[in-house]
């Protein structure tokens, strides 16, 4: 759940507050090193990576994406940063294999699951897809995950889970989102 105060610098920010703008920078800016630095990242490269997170935050405020803040401040930060490091370490080496991504974005999903103490409160919708998510095989959860939450397109996922082809992987997914809906549908009302 968010802090009090997260709420009403969330609120300064959409209202335009320039203190706010610079609190939240502030405040977040050396939490966000720290994360980072576990990828090995040299505090340069981290600092460009958190200012254009920041930037995305802050865009997601102004253009209405976001409307209600449903985490922490910091949450939300890292969790778009994680991205845009697992990004610069695409950019940064070619040569990092499909399972080292793998195994960095489920580390950095771990971290964030872990990195907000305050667990929010799951609406019964929510609750019923995650529990029919976690009764979906291991494969369908791996390609949904990647399709849906990680942005992964797919040819990405034919590279990370060893496919042979783009339909493959298409049609597995449609498959796997057509049984996570048909368990939606006949869940318990």
């Amino acid at each position: 759940m968010k802090q009090p105060s997260d709420q009403l610098l969330f609120d300064s920010l959409k209202n335009g507050s320039e203190t706010a703008f610079t609190a939240v920078y502030e405040n977040n800016r050396s939490l966000f090193l720290n994360f980072g630095k576990k990828y090995g990242l040299d505090d340069d490269t981290l600092l460009d990576i958190y200012q254009d997170t920041y930037i995305a935050f802050f865009e997601n405020i102004a253009n209405g994406r976001l409307v209600e803040l449903k985490s922490s401040i910091s949450t939300y930060l890292i969790s778009i940063g994680k991205y845009k490091i697992l990004e610069q370490l695409r950019k940064n080496s070619k040569k990092i294999n499909s399972d080292i991504v793998l195994n960095l974005t489920h580390e950095a999903n771990i971290d964030i699951d872990t990195f907000d103490l305050d667990n929010e409160e799951l609406s019964k919708e929510q609750k019923e897809l995650q529990l029919n998510f976690e009764m979906l095989g291991e494969k369908c959860r791996k390609i949904l995950t990647m399709f849906y939450y990680k942005n992964y397109s797919i040819k990405q996922i034919m590279a990370a889970s060893g496919y042979n082809s783009e339909n493959v992987v298409k049609s597995q997914k449609s498959r796997c989102l057509k049984t996570l809906k048909d368990a939606m549908k006949n869940s318990p009302k």
